[in-house]
């Protein structure tokens, strides 16, 4: 009997549910758009070819409705109906290269001082939650964040990077460490 996806792990991702504009919740050419990139990298420090990433996170204003329709099908026109090129989504999906490298470009999350991710991967039962800090007000102020040992906080700060790619040149690097002695903090929602 040949398996079959409900019986193995994976990978799977990678095939159906990257889309055209998922790492993309930032309107093109807006002003204030930044870049965060990385690198997904497994216990012996290997990058990790096909993970799959989800970012979620509230718009610059706080709010945190979206754009109804990120991923749904639009029948006129084959594109999503809330991917218009005008519309913040503040959801993106970005699948990791050969090399295990991801990026997003987005807009300042209002009210927190992160963004949420969600990593799949193979070799992951289930998927796993961690944030990404961005260097600024706030930090100081987060209860996970200043919960946790120098050491461990470490693991969930991005650094800002030269050469920014976006109207708004704000570049971020933040590399996910799925296990090992700088292995990134991942969140327990139960």
């Amino acid at each position: 009997m040949l398996p079959t996806p409900a019986q193995t792990i994976g990978p799977f991702h990678g095939h159906a549910l990257p889309f055209p504009g998922g790492p993309e919740p930032a309107p093109p050419g807006h002003p204030d758009t930044l870049t965060v990139h990385g690198t997904v990298l497994d216990g012996a420090g290997a990058p990790v070819p096909d993970a799959l990433l989800e970012l979620w996170q509230p718009a610059p204003d706080g709010s945190r409705t979206g754009a109804p329709g990120s991923l749904r099908r639009d029948p006129a026109t084959g594109g999503f109906a809330g991917r218009d090129g005008l519309t913040f989504t503040g959801f993106g999906r970005a699948a990791t290269d050969a090399d295990g490298r991801w990026a997003f470009r987005t807009l300042p999350p209002g009210g927190v001082p992160y963004l949420s991710l969600c990593v799949f991967a193979r070799g992951l039962l289930h998927h796993l939650f961690t944030r990404v800090y961005l260097p600024g007000p706030g930090l100081a102020d987060d209860p996970l964040l200043t919960g946790l040992d120098p050491e461990r906080r470490a693991t969930l700060l991005a650094t800002e990077t030269a050469g920014g790619a976006g109207p708004g040149g704000r570049t971020y690097r933040f590399d996910i460490r799925l296990q090992g002695p700088k292995e990134t903090v991942f969140l327990d929602f139960r």
